[in-house]
């Protein structure tokens, strides 16, 4: 199992296998969190369909580089943690109320037991930093800081939404908090995020901006046996380019177990195979993600080009609210609702001074408040009205739909005129 960022790994075998295998000429020096100690990569046996290895133990690591400071967060981080999490899982129970009241239309994927990877790598980003999502958005734009009124608003279709009603909840999009959409294919998102980093890059050494911006890509265990995965991973490590492919590893891909659907399972080894670090870490455990994306979003801004990390985590809920979720065993769901990633974080702060349950609890009460002031604002907001049918399905910059005389813009006979100078 990966504990580092080093791609250059020894493997057990001959030296002839290892150089086969990871060409120490194409991979970068290991630079994980100061660590410098050789730690062997361990085959997977693939007649047993489970991990042998433990997840990384991050904060051992950080001690040894941090002996003065035994604490990964002070109480300020602790609670703005805890109230991201809190914020994704309300937001996420409020958004199940309201799909089986009918106030949701389509197809609604839940976050509910993955905040810890949202979490702990948004809230670590400037708001100039890009995130690109997945079909399951609604959390990762809310720690982005799109507020729930427009993100629940556009969850209903009305014209108060973060897409004015039009996007609903596959595509969260806002161009003011540069979270550039959830995106309803898997993998389809992932040459976007290439392209918002290849943007950053150029910006700063073909413009010479003041740049250093990066993006982060979010996308599950089922897109990484499509090929725009694997072409992304080319050429942002081709180009060092300022991103972080970060793989939700909720073990699930709908109802085809991870274990069942690839040749290898232990995601984080195809980045050493592109060169750049590959790293596993545990994905229900906020703090463990937090300080592996602190060293990824660092290096990514140093200019040392992108790193592929892999969060083990696990929904909570089934692939979307129209699945009876009956495929996954009952043992499994349960041993993972055992480690609830807000509980753990809760634990981690009340055991060590950070926060009590009094602070705790005000928290939780101003977020359930938030909650239901977004659905009841969402509620009362507009429909989209119909001029707005034609709107933003086109590139045109002068907008299609209809015009101020009521007419269809592609019925006007200048209007080809005009796309042609644009």
């Amino acid at each position: 199992m990966a504990t580092a960022f080093s791609a250059t790994l020894p493997l057990h075998g001959s030296s002839q296998e290892n150089r086969l295998l990871l060409p120490p000429t194409r991979l970068p020096p290991p630079s994980f969190l100061g660590s410098t100690r050789s730690l062997p990569i361990r085959r997977l046996n693939h007649a047993h369909a489970a991990r042998r290895s433990p997840v990384v133990a991050v904060q051992e690591i950080v001690k040894e580089k941090k002996p003065t400071n035994p604490l990964l967060i002070t109480k300020e981080e602790g609670l703005v943690l805890y109230e991201d999490m809190i914020l994704g899982r309300s937001f996420e129970d409020m958004c199940a109320q309201m799909y089986y009241r009918g106030k949701m239309f389509g197809f609604v994927h839940l976050y509910n037991g993955q905040e810890a990877v949202s979490t702990g790598f948004i809230k670590l980003l400037t708001k100039s930093d890009s995130v690109v999502s997945t079909y399951r958005d609604h959390v990762h734009a809310l720690s982005k800081g799109v507020s729930a009124r427009a993100v629940m608003s556009e969850l209903f279709g009305k014209v108060t939404g973060c897409c004015r009603g039009q996007g609903g909840s596959m595509h969260m999009f806002s161009k003011e908090h540069n979270m550039l959409g959830g995106f309803a294919f898997i993998g389809e998102g992932i040459p976007v995020a290439t392209g918002a980093a290849f943007t950053s890059k150029y910006k700063r050494e073909v413009l010479k901006q003041d740049c250093d911006d990066v993006t982060v890509a979010f996308f599950g265990d089922g897109t990484c046996n499509n090929g725009q995965f694997y072409e992304c991973l080319n050429m942002a490590a081709l180009y060092k380019l300022p991103i972080i492919f970060v793989v939700e590893n909720n073990l699930w891909a709908i109802g085809m177990s991870h274990l069942r659907s690839t040749s290898d399972p232990e995601i984080w080894k195809k980045g050493p195979a592109f060169g750049m670090p590959g790293v596993h870490v545990d994905g229900m455990d906020v703090l463990k993600v937090r300080e592996v994306a602190k060293e990824a979003v660092s290096r990514a801004r140093r200019g040392e080009g992108p790193t592929l990390v892999e969060c083990e985590t696990y929904r909570f809920r089934g692939h979307s609210l129209a699945d009876p979720d009956e495929l996954r065993d009952a043992a499994e769901k349960a041993k993972y609702a055992a480690r609830d990633p807000i509980t753990a974080l809760k634990k981690y702060l009340i055991e060590n001074k950070l926060a009590n349950e009094g602070e705790l609890k005000t928290i939780e009460k101003k977020i359930d408040d938030l909650v239901e002031e977004a659905v009841e604002f969402a509620d009362a907001s507009p429909q989209p009205g119909r001029s707005q049918l034609l709107e933003n399905v086109f590139a045109d910059p002068k907008g299609f739909g209809i015009g101020p005389d009521g007419r269809y813009r592609c019925e006007d006979p200048k209007f080809t005129e005009g796309t042609a100078q644009v």
